[in-house]
This record gives C-alpha cells, structure tokens and sequence, in this order.
C-alpha cells in the first residue's frame, strides 16, 4: 500500500487539482470562485501518494476554517471533505479529519461542525467514530433537494489553557 503524505494548499497551481477532485466526489457543484474564496481565505490540507511529488494527483482534501460563532464561541467548521474513489478504506479521510482536529485544537476551538447528506452513511459512520454528534436534521439543505445532517464535536479545553 502506498503510503501519504499531507501537505497545506500553496496556491493557484493546486486549484484545478482540487476541483477536480471535489467535482468528481461530492454531489454539490462549486464554481471556480467558490473554490477561490475557499482555498486563499480557509485552512486546506491535501493529501498525496508516496512522496507527494509534482507527478502526483491529490487523492484528498479538507477544506476548514475557525471563526467566533455569535461572539461567544470559537468555531471550527468543515466546509470540504473529498477522497477520490479509488483511494478509499485506507484511513486518507480520517487522517485528514485528524489533522484538521488537532490544528483546530491547537487554535483553542471550543466545538468544530459540519454538515452531511443525511443518506451519505460512510461519512456519518467517519465522524461519528471521531466523536461527532447528530446536532439536527436540515431539510432540502443542498441544491439537489437533498437533507443534511449538522455534526458536531465538543472539544474540551486541555490542560494547557487552565481548562
């Protein structure tokens, strides 16, 4: 098995990667300037196979941002997460949900939500196995008529911020 390596969003030259990838996996359309606005103003991390050299296609993406929610709370969101087909069951979308987690820690977020298709299973069984809750169903949420589900996780405050 190959392994993977994750590396940050460095600039306009990764974006026709990324929409492919995106466009290709999930069921909401994007235009390129969607795509823009998410990728120059949110965190993203990619993941790549083997060395993730310059031959290499990403496999995965996560999209996420940090902001105060109602002036109280520190919020994490997840906004994008894709993993090409052919590059599923190895843990790729976990690791990246991970890593998205524990960079959001660090910022001191207070909880990190997301929204999913009510019917998309593999991604509901993903984050709940990371400790997401089922916060509330959102009815005909995406452009497809399709329901979604908010998710979220509570993060504690750790040890190192008095908490």
């Amino acid at each position: 098995m190959a392994s993977i390596v994750y590396r940050p969003y460095r600039g306009e030259a990764d974006l026709p990667l990324i929409m492919a990838l995106v466009q290709s996996e999930l069921s909401e359309p994007y235009v390129i300037y969607t795509f823009r606005y998410f990728l120059h103003q949110w965190s993203v991390l990619l993941a790549y196979p083997g060395d993730g050299g310059a031959s290499a296609d990403p496999v995965g993406v996560i999209v996420c941002k940090q902001s105060l929610h109602k002036d109280l709370v520190n919020r994490g969101y997840i906004a994008m997460l894709s993993v090409d087909k052919k590059w599923r069951k190895r843990g790729i979308a976990s690791s990246l949900v991970q890593k998205s987690i524990q960079a959001m820690k660090v910022d001191g977020v207070d909880e990190i939500v997301l929204e999913t298709e009510y019917d998309n299973f593999a991604a509901l069984s993903l984050y709940e196995s990371l400790g997401f809750i089922r916060e509330k169903r959102l009815y005909r949420f995406y452009l497809n008529g399709k329901d979604a589900f908010r998710l979220v996780l509570a993060v504690p405050p750790s040890n190192d911020d008095g908490g």
